[in-house]
């Protein structure tokens, strides 16, 4: 094998974990750490709790992978395994690798942290293989996972009770992307015959279903601030940009729905989480 196929292989699996969503996982689970802290950080612990989350990451990016090919094929034509950089077989490989690493890792820790990463690798590939494919379920998994990376960050410094309020935002601010994943990514679901929600329910009952997320969270953020568990800090990003964010998004949403604009309204999604994070570090 050439050092340039070594390259193009090394490459295709950095992108087939999708090292962005990696590393968002990395940084929450920091950030939880330091939220939940009641005193002095143990840094290595926390480092080593977010490799391993971040690290479990992205071998659920990979079996996804694995079991949307089928689907990718009509959205996403570009991902390694549908233009065979990588094979099937490959990308089984090093999910168990990956998996593999995380468990060590997370052993390192301490028992709840090793049973949590355990159970989230398997309800990763749960996931993929069967509750992706079912109305609602797989989005509510979805960010389930991605407010379990909160807990993580809790048990990591022995303060899993600190960790809910952010685990609960990342929580319903992913359940709102996720559906508006499933409409950007319609045509391909209905190929595959997945029965997500707006291929059952159409596109006006998914906005509305978002509609009402959406206002369940921006009220949510208000609660943290009245029963003073955070700071001016946290209210003022909270309302200069963290919910202005989830409106403008709203807004977008029911201008158009073209997959340009829904990819885009799943990306503002993603990074007003990173801006949620910040304020509940900041107002801690």
């Amino acid at each position: 094998m050439s050092f340039k196929t070594v390259q193009t292989k090394i490459n295709a699996i950095i992108r087939i974990s999708r090292p962005v969503n990696v590393i968002i996982t990395f940084i929450s689970i920091i950030i939880a750490a330091v939220i939940c802290s009641a005193g002095g950080l143990a840094t290595g612990k926390i480092i080593i709790t977010a490799l391993s989350g971040g690290i479990a990451a992205a071998a659920g990016n990979i079996i996804n992978d694995y079991y949307d090919i089928e689907i990718d094929k009509i959205n996403r034509p570009d991902r390694p395994l549908v233009s065979k950089i990588l094979t099937p077989g490959e990308a089984v490989f090093f999910f168990t690798v990956f998996s593999f690493l995380s468990i060590v890792l997370s052993f390192f820790v301490n028992f709840t942290a090793f049973i949590i990463d355990i159970s989230a690798l398997a309800l990763l590939f749960i996931y993929s293989f069967k509750l992706k494919r079912t109305v609602l379920f797989g989005n509510i998994t979805v960010a389930f996972l991605t407010g379990l990376a909160f807990i993580y960050g809790g048990v990591a410094v022995d303060n899993l009770q600190f960790a809910i309020i952010p685990a609960a935002f990342a929580f319903l601010i992913n359940l709102i992307r996720e559906i508006v994943k499933d409409m950007e990514d319609l045509e391909g679901d209905k190929a595959a015959g997945i029965c997500s929600f707006p291929y059952l329910y159409g596109f006006k009952r998914s906005k509305q279903v978002i509609t009402v997320f959406s206002i369940l969270l921006i009220i949510a953020t208000f609660i943290p601030f009245i029963y003073k568990f955070y700071r001016i800090e946290y209210f003022i990003i909270v309302m200069a940009i963290v919910n202005p964010v989830i409106v403008y998004s709203l807004k977008l949403l029911f201008n158009n729905d073209t997959k340009k604009n829904l990819n885009k309204i799943s990306l503002m999604l993603k990074l007003d989480m990173l801006f949620g994070l910040i304020a509940i570090y900041l107002g801690k």
